[in-house]
């Protein structure tokens, strides 16, 4: 059963990926859903067996721990990894009265899924490339939670130490099954996606985000900012229908839209069949026919999108983009400042736009999406001591408030962060860029990133302000900026839908994905009708999708 599913994963994801248009899996992300791209990226894949037991019986002492990471991890190869792993094996160690050597995998992030698919199901433990453990988006989560690969670790979760100090309990417990079962574990709440602007482009048009209230000023917009070259709003994708929650890159376009199977009034339902997906894709193709959405979208990257967006040659640039909320107003705000992109106007170059009133009398507003887990892998022999042992040394710690979560928040310390007496210059040769920074003695900052002095480092693995257990040494960043965008998002969102759990699904979503992608991008590009395209789906997949309805009903 095991391999079978797998190997099924495998097959339909390939397909999957070489149909999409160059999607990429979201993060998870992160970034608090906040992507990262990066390179592929392997510590010390081949070294030897991660595990030894120890002479008493029912114990057993970890040597080797094996991750496998997406961009998430931002403190990759080129951006201080070795100093993570470094202080991370000594605080471990530390806690755990042993040591443990860290082996980090970080594939490429845009082909993230199809390498899980790979290491799971060719792959076994102590390979030396099969991973302990990695992290997974919900939608990949529930494709992997009934293959038997993935292990059930509510004990060890209702029983960690980290339980005292959780301060969003309901994040892990809405993730067990009828039965009381844990496969997965989520150290922050998802995060989610609000629509940017930039400021100047509204200056230009007269306008003002206040003015923006509904889907026709919204569409109004966007055609005042559509021409000589410029256009109103760029994506990575139209929808991106592999990847819960599928709407959050073109939310005024999808408004109450859910193009995948979620539930609704207590049932189980079909978004993409229902009326809301056809009027989306009719509202998507007017605008591509428009030429109010860049032509660049269909095949479009996160990364491609957002490097056109804050490019230097705005003169074939776009107005609008929606992107991961927090962190990213500062990224995207420093990626303009470096492209010398409205220099004038400083933290105030984007404005982030309310939700429009369809979203917020069909959703609520933006969609908090279903937060990124660490899973671990069960062996399959019957004996917990190695999974637990995995638990204790990666998210035990990971949680522990103080050096192993400082580490997965900020990175590696006099590296990533400091609370040393310093000052350091950004930008020094750059009389309008440049910026100083000065720090006390036990003063908690942030320090330049190891591969760019001149932009400051963010943040690790963990979004401080989505974490369910605070840090307890009183470590923060105090970029007015972040917290700016992450209180405009906490304010305007809602949770997104539970993503299903069906055996039949887990075997046809691949596949339902590339083809639902495929009806989109057609619509949108003018041929087919969005009730022609519906139609097309019903006729091929009505049968499956009734069995995998009746079965979650049914649970």
């Amino acid at each position: 059963m095991k391999k079978k599913v797998l190997s099924l994963i495998l097959s339909t994801a390939m397909v999957a990926s070489l149909a999409a248009c160059g999607s990429e899996s979201a993060p998870a992300t992160t970034d608090g859903g906040q992507s990262t791209d990066t390179a592929a990226q392997t510590t010390d894949a081949t070294a030897t067996t991660e595990t030894a037991e120890t002479a008493e019986a029912g114990e057993y002492e970890l040597t080797d721990l094996y991750i496998t990471v997406d961009g998430t991890l931002t403190a990759n190869v080129d951006n201080g990894q070795d100093a993570f792993i470094e202080q991370w094996e000594a605080a471990v160690s530390e806690k755990l009265g042993h040591d443990i050597k860290l082996h980090i995998n970080q594939p490429e992030h845009s082909g993230y899924k199809d390498n899980v698919a790979q290491l799971l199901t060719t792959g076994q433990p102590g390979d030396g490339q099969y991973p302990d453990a990695l992290i997974m988006s919900a939608t990949m989560f529930k494709q992997y939670q009934n293959t038997g690969i993935l292990w059930n670790m509510a004990d060890a979760y209702a029983n960690a130490e980290f339980q005292s100090r959780i301060t969003l309990p309901s994040i892990n417990e809405n993730m067990k099954t009828a039965n009381g079962e844990l496969y997965a574990f989520a150290p922050t709440y998802g995060n989610g996606c609000v629509t940017y602007i930039k400021q100047s482009w509204l200056d230009a048009a007269g306008l003002k985000v206040d003015d923006i209230k509904t889907f026709d000023d919204y569409y109004n917009m966007l055609k005042a900012f559509t021409k000589d070259g410029q256009t109103g709003v760029i994506a990575a994708g139209f929808g991106k229908l592999d990847e819960a929650p599928y709407i959050n890159y073109m939310p005024e376009f999808w408004q109450g839209a859910y193009p995948a199977i979620y539930q609704k009034d207590g049932q189980w339902v079909d978004g993409f069949q229902e009326q809301a997906t056809i009027d989306a894709l009719t509202r998507l193709a007017q605008g591509y026919a428009d030429g109010v959405i860049d032509k660049d979208t269909e095949e479009a990257s996160t990364k491609t999108a957002r490097e056109k967006w804050f490019s230097n040659d705005q003169s074939t640039s776009e107005g609008v983009f929606t992107y991961w909320a927090g962190t990213w107003l500062r990224t995207l705000t420093d990626n303009l400042d470096k492209n010398d992109v409205d220099t004038d106007l400083g933290d105030d170059r984007l404005v982030q736009l309310p939700p429009i009133k369809e979203i917020k009398d069909t959703w609520g507003g933006y969609i908090n999406r279903e937060a990124p887990v660490w899973v671990i892998t069960d062996d399959g022999d019957g004996d917990d001591s190695r999974e637990q042992a995995i638990f204790d040394a990666l998210i035990e710690t990971m949680l522990d408030g103080d050096k192993v979560q400082t580490l997965w928040t900020y990175g590696a310390e006099d590296v990533h962060w400091s609370t040393h007496a310093e000052s350091f210059t950004t930008n020094p040769d750059d009389p309008d860029k440049k910026k100083d920074y000065e720090y006390a003695e036990g003063e908690f900052h942030l320090k330049q990133s190891p591969n760019d002095p001149n932009s400051v480092w963010k943040k690790n693995h963990l979004d401080p302000v989505l974490v369910i257990a605070p840090l307890t040494n009183g470590f923060v960043d105090n970029d007015e900026l972040v917290q700016a965008g992450n209180k405009f998002f906490t304010e305007n969102c809602v949770d997104a839908p539970q993503s299903p759990s069906s055996e039949i699904l887990t075997e046809v979503e691949a596949d339902l994905a590339t083809d639902k992608t495929t009806l989109m991008n057609e619509v949108v590009a003018g041929k087919k009708t969005a009730e022609d395209a519906i139609a097309e789906y019903q006729a091929k997949w009505g049968d499956t999708i009734t069995e995998i309805l009746d079965e979650l009903n049914a649970q």
